[in-house]
């Protein structure tokens, strides 16, 4: 892949690789690791898809020579250990830190006297924050080393973190979140470039394994943990306990993480990499996945902004604490990323959308009923049909990408949280206006947007098999 495509010198070629923000899957990886890497529970509150571990193992094996094998970590190295568990602390905090708001808007609102599409942009602002971070604190991992840029970001995200409980007012919670969410940008930007550099291939997918399953840990423990603080001491002291966890994360993670052995810092071109964004954003089927994230995203993260306003009031009338665990639904997301696999494998990428597509629209109109029965049935179908939407569009983004996939995936998580952050805020806006119906509504038309993407290609696919089928009947080549 030659420079331009990364924005790199050539001296940083391998980088590219290695894929500084990729969590794509290479379809040439054995079935073996893809399985290995599905299974895993990874794709929760955000985190990288678990379908996409394979892809970094493969761009190892890609690795120039600067990171020979016998300077890279493997089971039985000294540090190897270490590095997993600095990994996973990593994830944890991140996820922890980044939706650790959401859980409390019920109690944040009432505190501080503000709607819930005000409250909601304590939630929206970190992660709008992240999506416009993580590709420019990508490219200046680059300059500064991986392992640098994740302890900065840690350290600057958990300071913020003790000062979020002392914000005064909706305003200042706001910002201080907005700029955690910058700051945690680093760790996802840098976390996998580090693994792929200092880990042996054949130890590289367990090791990201474990990272994902800190960010899903992270995501799911932060909103449980917050609900039961709230419950007893309130939503300030709630978040205090967030930012302590973090604190204990970021330094165990300081103190674990082996120094990088084969980082070699190198100037990235903007130039360069402006050009390669642009290419992938002018890729029509590139735009498709990235749409089709977004608008998934954007009714997964309308429903959990919004379902504890829902749960609080009559007829339901749950605690802040029963609300928090309403988030281990999150791990219906581990079956649902695991199968969608297969779910490919049977009915290919359009077919797996539509499942996904029937199943979330589905659950939004059975959550539509007074009944917590019927409430939780319906965020377990709207979980599973988000969790396998997101992973059949994010694995069909490396297998679309020519060029620059680390690019192409940061674009796509890029546009996966820009949908959690628009479907936070106009899920709350709608509930605001119209009830949890108002909500409902917007998640439809979310998920008849991604609908009509899909239906769109569809179509397009049978009208250029028909023109091929054509072309061949008139050279007189065989179908």
């Amino acid at each position: 892949m030659p420079p331009a495509d990364t924005g790199a010198s050539t001296g940083t070629r391998r980088v590219d690789a290695s894929a500084s923000m990729s969590t794509t899957p290479n379809p040439s990886q054995p079935a073996t690791a893809k399985a290995a890497s599905a299974a895993n529970p990874a794709n929760l509150a955000g985190a990288p898809n678990p379908a996409n571990l394979a892809n970094l193992a493969g761009a190892a094996n890609d690795a120039s020579p600067a990171s020979p094998a016998s300077k890279q970590m493997s089971p039985g190295h000294p540090g190897y250990v270490r590095m997993r568990l600095a990994l996973f602390t990593a994830g944890l905090a991140t996820f922890a830190l980044l939706y650790s708001t959401q859980a409390l808007l019920p109690a944040i609102s009432g505190d501080l006297r503000v709607q819930a599409d005000q409250a909601s942009w304590s939630v929206s602002a970190a992660t709008l924050g992240l999506a416009l971070a993580v590709v420019p604190l990508s490219a200046l991992s680059e300059r500064f080393g991986r392992r640098a840029m994740m302890t900065g970001s840690l350290t600057v995200a958990v300071v913020l973190a003790l000062l979020v409980p002392f914000a005064p007012d909706l305003g200042w919670l706001i910002g201080l979140r907005a700029v955690q969410g910058v700051a945690l940008a680093g760790i996802p930007a840098s976390a996998m470039a580090y693994l792929s550099e200092e880990v042996h291939p054949k130890a590289l997918v367990g090791a990201i394994g474990l990272f994902v399953a800190g960010n899903s840990v992270g995501g799911m423990s932060g909103r449980i943990l917050t609900g039961w603080v709230a419950d007893a001491w309130g939503w300030r002291v709630a978040l205090a306990a967030v930012g302590a966890m973090a604190l204990l994360c970021a330094a165990a993670f300081r103190l674990l993480l082996p120094k990088a052995r084969n980082f070699t810092p190198a100037a990235v071109s903007p130039r360069a990499l402006a050009r390669t964004l642009a290419g992938h954003l002018s890729d029509p089927l590139l735009c498709r996945l990235y749409a089709i994230g977004a608008l998934f995203m954007t009714v997964f993260g309308g429903v959990y902004t919004v379902i504890g306003y829902r749960l609080v009031a009559e007829p339901f009338g749950l605690s802040q604490s029963l609300i928090g665990s309403i988030f281990l639904i999150y791990l219906v997301g581990t079956v649902s990323s695991a199968a969608t696999g297969k779910l490919v494998g049977r009915l290919g990428r359009r077919g797996a959308l539509y499942v996904a597509v029937s199943t979330t629209a589905a659950g939004l109109l059975l959550s539509l009923l007074n009944s917590i029965p019927a409430v939780l049935a319906g965020l377990v179908l709207i979980t599973a049909g988000f969790f396998a939407g997101h992973a059949a569009a994010s694995s069909a983004v490396s297998r679309t990408a020519k060029t620059g996939r680390a690019q192409a995936a940061a674009l796509y998580q890029a546009s996966y949280y820009i949908g959690s952050s628009v479907g936070g805020a106009l899920g709350a806006l709608a509930f605001h206006a119209a009830g949890w119906g108002g909500t409902v509504a917007m998640g439809l038309v979310a998920v008849g947007g991604a609908a009509a993407i899909t239906v769109y290609a569809t179509r397009k696919a049978q009208a250029e098999r028909r023109a091929e089928a054509a072309r061949r009947e008139l050279v007189g080549v065989p179908a």
